[in-house]
């Protein structure tokens, strides 16, 4: 029974694993192909595509990590088998939580109209405002390997120092618990800042609204449907990374009773994050759906 639930949930991480190559694929390759052709990006264009690449890292760390767990567990002893799964998992799981912050900051300061000098300072200077908040991310990045890898060497000399301990599933909490602490206390940041970013889209998609009572145009009007297609992408990468986090929290819990059934079906879910939110950037994006439905179009009148 267990085997088969296993193979059950092998099977969903593999589809999932194919739906989210080709959602971010298709992001990376649209806007190639319009780089190439007009030799310029637009600032959300470009924010998209190192996002979907980013993306495209985690599906394969998290993939990659599902069959190491199943098949060859004993990997995660040699110091550095464990340091590149971790650090691949750390970086792609820094740059995709970063990048969807900064795209949800990229739509606040282009659609609000807040009177604050230093609203319109920064909104003047949005395209060196991503700069800056791009780079100072890699301050993040590189306190959180220093922290990991301070995990993993106390991890490794103490396997070292118990000559009896022999590697086991029940020897993994010992080592995830302070792992996933560390990523939660430095994924707490990006998804704050995101969070502040929808609550200021509502209170400008508000003061908007007040001012067109006295309008008929109602959602018919730019601004407006501007500030709804950025809160829907806001509040999905908000829900679904919330998602995300718990299911690595269920995780940890379902590791430190040694239920591998509860902590794979964790990760199958935990999947879901990066594979689906690229169809719904797809999805809000005018240039990216248009692409979406010619392909369709074309696939479907090949049948």
């Amino acid at each position: 029974m267990e085997s088969a639930l296993l193979s059950i949930l092998t099977l969903v991480i593999i589809a999932e694993f194919v739906i989210g190559n080709l959602s971010n694929g298709f992001i990376v390759l649209i806007n190639c192909i319009d780089w190439v052709s007009k030799r310029q990006l637009s600032s959300v264009d470009k924010i998209l595509t190192f996002l979907a690449i980013s993306r495209i890292g985690l599906i394969w760390e998290l993939l990659v990590s599902w069959f190491l767990g199943l098949h060859y567990l004993a990997i995660f002893v040699s110091g550095t088998g464990l340091r590149i799964m971790i650090f691949s998992w750390v970086v792609s799981n820094h740059f995709s939580l970063w990048l969807a912050t900064i795209l949800s900051i990229f739509y606040l300061l282009k659609i609000v109209s807040f009177s604050s000098p230093a609203f319109l300072y920064l909104k003047w200077r949005v395209n060196q405002v991503i700069v800056m908040i791009l780079l100072e991310t890699l301050i993040f990045l590189f306190l959180n390997l220093i922290q990991i890898n301070i995990h993993i060497k106390d991890w490794l000399d103490r396997c070292e120092r118990n000559t009896i301990w022999n590697f086991s599933m029940s020897g993994l909490p010992t080592f995830s618990v302070p792992v996933k602490f560390t990523m939660t206390m430095f994924s707490l940041a990006p998804f704050t800042v995101a969070l502040i970013s929808f609550l200021l889209l509502i209170f400008s998609l508000w003061k908007h609204l007040q001012k067109m009572q006295l309008n008929y145009k109602g959602h018919r009007d730019p601004r407006t449907k501007a500030h709804i297609n950025a809160l829907k992408i806001v509040i999905s990468f908000l829900l679904l990374y919330a998602s995300f986090f718990l299911c690595i929290l269920i995780s940890w819990i379902s590791e430190l009773y040694q239920n591998i059934l509860i902590h794979m079906f964790c990760q199958t879910i935990g999947v879901f994050y990066p594979s689906s939110h690229s169809f719904l950037l797809i999805l809000g994006n005018p240039k990216l759906r248009q692409a979406s439905l010619l392909v369709a179009a074309k696939v479907w009148a090949k049948r």
